[in-house]
């Protein structure tokens, strides 16, 4: 059942482009980290305190950890989906009583020399135990009561996550579910129906599930010159720093907004602001060009996907890196709520990268396995 060492045949089809377009990434979110936290014309420190660094050292992590993964076969990991979607439902609990609360929300295992957001690894949970129990199934979602029962899974971690409180992430574990069950065929009368029983339910989650501040970041939306020192501050400046950036950009190191400090955590939620400001029009055009290289591999492993498990894998991947890198540039961009989800692959956060990279090992393992069970 599970292959766990590769010929040099299946070697053959590791996805060595994948891994390139996503270092390029990484190493064009380094150029901005380093941009982001630091004075203008002062050198890299060389030390564990250094964002530059401390990130370069968890790509190394994730780098490794996705090679593992690609060892494994995907199957392996299916097998076990229940076990690390238990574990995972663990610690987001655990996380409420014993975690590190920062502005208001409790997010983080502090370990000392890093922190863990369980939530990060959750996003994976929930894709492995969806595509298992619509594997299971035959692949095909037109069972209402699989259907509710795909929901009913997804429900846990969404809403461990919400109380947190993390809106941002809590919307990916709802695209993850949607993007999922789309693919597998769930008829459009039964979304329709889930769809108009959310709409219900959104007055009663207004009224109790969402706190102060997230309301005065939504309404920031709308105006947000009706806060500007406070919740409408960070929005703003951002907006300044990408408009100001023109076609080419001021330069790395030359953006007023973000080395005169206007432009808060410019190495995380607002890391697309800085590259607005220094490296223009062009520089986001180049990065959004690298992203639809990465989606366009995830989703070619999931055309020569040999099962439905395997292809399902590879479109929640898809799901969650795309929804994740939209609601991050809108924010930047003043058009959705601040959230605090990163920018994949560039935001700073240890959490957030080894995941991705997580799922890249997992997307590798479909690549080379893909063949055997096209066969079976």
């Amino acid at each position: 059942m599970f292959r766990g060492t590769q010929t040099p045949q299946e070697w053959a089809r590791f996805d060595y482009l994948l891994v390139l377009i996503a270092l390029a990434l990484v190493a064009y979110g380094l150029i901005l980290i380093h941009s982001g936290s630091t004075e203008s014309g002062e050198g890299l420190k060389i030390s564990f305190n250094s964002p530059v660094i401390r990130q370069g050292i968890f790509a190394i992590g994730s780098l490794v950890a996705m090679i593992i993964l690609s060892r494994l076969d995907y199957h392996a990991l299916l097998h076990y989906a229940w076990w690390i979607y238990g574990i995972t439902i663990f610690l987001l609990i655990l996380l409420l009583i014993i975690g590190q609360t920062d502005f208001g929300s409790t997010r983080w295992f502090d370990l000392g020399i890093f922190q863990l957001q369980p939530s990060e690894f959750a996003k994976i949970s929930l894709i492995l135990i969806l595509a298992r129990l619509i594997s299971d199934r035959g692949g095909d979602l037109k069972s209402l009561k699989t259907l509710l029962f795909s929901l009913l899974l997804s429900i846990p971690p969404l809403f461990l996550v919400f109380i947190q409180p993390d809106l941002g992430t809590s919307i990916i574990f709802i695209t993850i579910w949607v993007g999922l069950v789309f693919v597998a065929g769930a008829t459009r009368r039964h979304l329709i129906i889930l769809g108009a029983f959310f709409l219900a339910l959104i007055p009663f989650i207004w009224t109790f599930g969402v706190e102060d501040y997230q309301i005065e970041r939504i309404s920031v939306v709308l105006n947000a010159e009706e806060d500007p020192l406070d919740s409408g501050y960070n929005p703003i400046q951002a907006q300044i720093a990408i408009g100001s950036g023109g076609l080419f950009g001021k330069g790395l190191f030359e953006g007023e907004q973000t080395q005169l400090n206007f432009l808060k955590v410019p190495t995380k939620d607002f890391i697309f602001s800085v590259l607005g400001e220094e490296l223009g029009f062009l520089g986001a055009i180049l990065l959004l060009g690298l992203f639809l290289l990465l989606l366009w591999r995830i989703l070619r492993a999931a055309q020569f996907s040999g099962d439905t498990a395997g292809q399902l894998l590879a479109v929640g991947i898809v799901t969650m890196i795309l929804f994740q890198l939209f609601i991050n540039i809108a924010v930047n961009l003043g058009i959705f709520p601040v959230t605090g989800l990163p920018l994949p692959f560039v935001s700073a956060g240890g959490s957030s990268l080894l995941t991705l990279f997580i799922s890249l090992g997992i997307v590798q393992s479909v690549v080379i396995h893909h063949r055997a069970y096209r066969q079976n």
